[in-house]
């Protein structure tokens, strides 16, 4: 019953769908009904702009480590109770009861819930990422290759039910992005301006 209650209180604060909120309280927009239509940190960049987007990515990251912190808050001591929560906040973010069972890509509510449980592993996690996005130029590849190689480096550390979470991560985060798979393959995926390929596709033009 207390996990359960966990669970339900963590996909509750999951659920908050921040890039809605910021657009429609400070923009009078709705992000999805622009851009790729995702209520998450790389559409609200694209449709609301810098300082927006700065805002969702930090809320994002807040409720997924908060969501998976939750049980020590409760009293409980750190263990696998924190990566239950942990994936609550996340299924949470990608279907908001207050969205109708819609949502966002996971990526930095996925980022939160290792922030809160191991903020050494997500200081690594956040470098293999930033190093594929100058290499890509593409937030969809970064997250889908960095997450793969995320779950990989986890195996140094020797905490199976952590990795097992992490595998669990890493394949909803790819099956959320199957859309973005798709547009990779046909070179129509959006790209940041900078890194490696931006450079390139510049360079050639």
């Amino acid at each position: 019953m207390k996990i359960a209650l966990l669970f339900i209180l963590s996909y509750l604060l999951g659920s908050f769908p921040s890039g809605v909120i910021i657009g429609n309280v400070f923009y009078h927009k709705d992000i999805r009904d622009f851009g790729s239509g995702n209520i998450g940190t790389t559409n609200t960049f694209r449709v609301l702009g810098r300082p927006a987007g700065v805002v969702v990515l930090i809320l994002d990251i807040f409720k997924g480590a908060l969501g998976t912190y939750l049980p020590v808050l409760l009293g409980y001591p750190h263990n696998y109770l924190m990566l239950i929560a942990g994936i609550a906040a996340v299924i949470g973010h990608c279907y908001s009861i207050f969205l109708k069972f819609t949502g966002g890509k996971a990526v930095a509510t996925s980022a939160g819930v290792l922030l809160a449980y191991n903020p050494q592993f997500f200081l690594i996690a956040i470098t293999i990422f930033l190093i594929i996005l100058l290499l890509s130029s593409m937030v969809s590849v970064s997250s889908i290759i960095g997450s793969v190689l995320v779950v990989l480096s986890s195996l140094f550390l020797k905490d199976l039910p952590f990795t097992i979470l992490l595998l669990v991560l890493a394949t909803f985060l790819i099956y959320r992005h199957r859309s973005n798979i798709a547009r990779i393959k046909a070179g129509t995926e959006s790209i940041v301006p900078f890194g490696l390929v931006h450079y390139l596709r510049k360079k050639q033009d």
